[in-house]
């Protein structure tokens, strides 16, 4: 049986993003880091059939790592919770 990460490759990003303090409402740009799953060009040589189906279902995606961060507002600093972005993003 092959595990799901023998099917894809993996790299950190990150982007930015706007998002609203819910405690001060000062809005600001933040690095959120993401890892990205491309999806290998073929599969290992191990593979069975049902390896096979699920490897050609598969598809590339974007999951995201952080899910708390520090308002940037010097007199807030609140931690935020990262509510308003999806936490799986399919390609």
């Amino acid at each position: 049986m092959v595990e799901e990460r023998d099917f894809f490759n993996e790299k950190t990003e990150s982007r930015p993003h706007t998002i609203n303090c819910p405690s001060c409402k000062q809005a600001a740009e933040y690095q959120i880091r993401w890892i990205r799953r491309t999806k290998k060009p073929s599969l290992p040589p191990r593979a069975t059939e049902d390896d096979r189906a699920r490897f050609k279902a598969a598809r590339d995606y974007m999951v995201r790592v952080d899910d708390v961060l520090r308002c940037s507002n010097p007199r807030c600093g609140k931690r935020i919770e990262i509510t308003s972005l999806q936490s799986v993003v399919l390609l």
